[in-house]
């Protein structure tokens, strides 16, 4: 096993036990532990200066220097803590090395929490004799507790993230294994080191070994926070939903106006569009489009005090466009291919050559109902079908645009009438009309047909959007 790693980080965070860790790893031949080598206020340690040669100026100019040097450091292999707080940059170096040997350590956060407010108020870190130990009660801050464990969760995830699209594993450690030297030596056996503990360092003790009910005051409001906690996630809806990218073709840049609309498809694209031309006085087919990143990126330095905006629309409303204008109807921009499969294969009862004056509401209902369950299906990775970006969550298409940058201004459609001139204001077009109210959709509008029963399947489908954006049923 031995040169199967060049160097380790300890992945943990302030009152995992990460500094017991360390000096029971600093007490096997073959291993050294260099401390928080990149936290932002020293480097190593309190009061020391340079780490193998390194000071905290030169870490901060080049951290892949300072992880060179540790990892080139001779007698074994060598390795720092790294917290969530720490330089970003040394993260990325260490998860994209298959040559370091990640070691995750984690603690229950309701006791790392409890830990921390304890530190903070004895300003007790360490303790190396019991007799110096301080003690102390804390208050619970349920708002507190609360940022505190999504801050944890969000590193640990983000760790496991990219090691699996990486194709790495780690070691894996909680706080309580920490009291096995088994467990110890065969983290030193995955570091590729001979040397074994006969026991454990004895140097730091355990500050506060009492239950938590001995060191919280006002323990029955944390009991009643934390029981309100979904621990296991259990509210959460899977989402099986294909990320998807910026999509910067797809932006419109007006003439000379600093506005940039960044589409999500499905909504009032076209309206839009002719409003944001028409603020130059030129035709839509003037405005910018089929820009890649280089192109944004420039028309972002050029326009000075730029802003960008998109439009959601209601998901009944957009399910409803994208039904009619990519399924239903024959035309230039349906989907022909996917049509059909959902014709023939799915059974979405729509005429084959298109709607004629036998297709009445009923027929449209169903036909919408049925496009609605395929859908569903679709959204979950269970047909063989891509996910079109007129019948793609918002959420996705919002996050796949935030890959790139996000837009200053997202707008419901709603609202459109009123915030689009104000927007043109801001970067001094006054007194710009308002946008054009979107067409119903052809041949029969959504009103005629909606009812409780599509309000349901929609939300059931697009139930992120409607929690995340704040969606409630659809008005005409």
């Amino acid at each position: 096993m031995e040169g199967r790693f060049d160097y380790f980080v300890i992945l943990a965070d302030m009152r995992t036990g990460s500094n017991f860790l360390e000096s029971n790893l600093n007490a096997i031949d073959g291993i050294t532990c260099h401390g928080e080598a990149f936290n932002p206020n020293f480097i190593g340690y309190p009061n020391r200066t340079e780490i193998l040669g390194v000071t905290q100026a030169m870490r901060e100019a080049d951290p892949e220097q300072l992880i060179g040097r540790i990892r080139r450091a001779p007698g074994g292999i060598s390795g720092f803590r790294l917290f969530h707080d720490h330089d970003p940059r040394a993260l990325d170096i260490c998860l994209g090395d298959p040559c370091c040997a990640k070691i995750v350590l984690t603690r229950n956060p309701a006791e790392s929490y409890v830990s921390l407010k304890i530190a903070q108020r004895t300003g007790q870190w360490k303790l190396t004799n019991v007799k110096r130990r301080k003690d102390a009660r804390v208050r619970f801050d349920p708002a507190e507790f609360d940022a505190h464990v999504s801050r944890l969760q969000a590193f640990q995830v983000d760790i496991l993230n990219r090691l699996q699209r990486s194709g790495q594993t780690a070691f894996y450690l909680d706080y309580e294994d920490l009291t096995e030297a088994g467990i110890i030596n065969g983290l030193a056996r995955f570091l590729g080191v001979e040397g074994q503990l006969d026991g454990l360092d004895g140097t730091l003790k355990i500050q506060n070994p009492e239950p938590l009910s001995e060191k919280v005051e006002n323990f029955e409001d944390m009991q009643r926070a934390v029981s309100g906690m979904d621990r296991f996630n259990l509210s959460r809806t899977p989402n099986f939903e294909p990320r998807r990218g910026p999509a910067v073709p797809h932006y419109i840049a007006a003439v000379r106006a600093p506005l940039l609309y960044m589409p999500v498809h499905g909504g009032p694209e076209r309206e839009v569009a002719e409003w944001l031309a028409a603020l130059d006085g030129m035709p839509p087919e003037n405005l910018l489009r089929g820009m890649n990143q280089k192109d944004l990126r420039q028309w972002k330095r050029r326009n000075i005090g730029h802003r960008s905006f998109t439009v959601l629309r209601h998901p009944v409303a957009r399910a409803h466009a994208a039904f009619c204008t990519r399924i239903l109807n024959r035309g230039p921009q349906c989907l022909n291919e996917i049509r059909k499969t959902m014709r023939n294969f799915h059974k979405v009862p729509i005429p084959g050559p298109g709607p004629d004056e036998t297709y009445d509401r009923a027929a449209h209902r169903a036909a919408f109902e049925a496009f609605l369950k395929v859908v569903k299906a679709n959204l979950r990775g269970q047909t063989g079908l891509r996910v079109d970006p007129s019948w793609a969550t918002q959420v996705a298409v919002l996050q796949g645009m935030a890959q790139l940058v996000p837009p200053d201004l997202v707008l419901r459609e709603q609202e459109i009438a009123g915030a689009l001139p104000a927007l043109a204001a801001m970067v001094g077009y006054d007194g710009a009309p308002a946008p054009e109210t979107a067409a119903a959709d052809m041949p029969i509008a959504l009103s005629e047909i909606y009812d409780d029963g599509i309000e349901a399947l929609a939300a059931d489908i697009y139930q992120r959007d409607y929690e995340i954006f704040g969606f409630g049923p659809w008005k005409a």
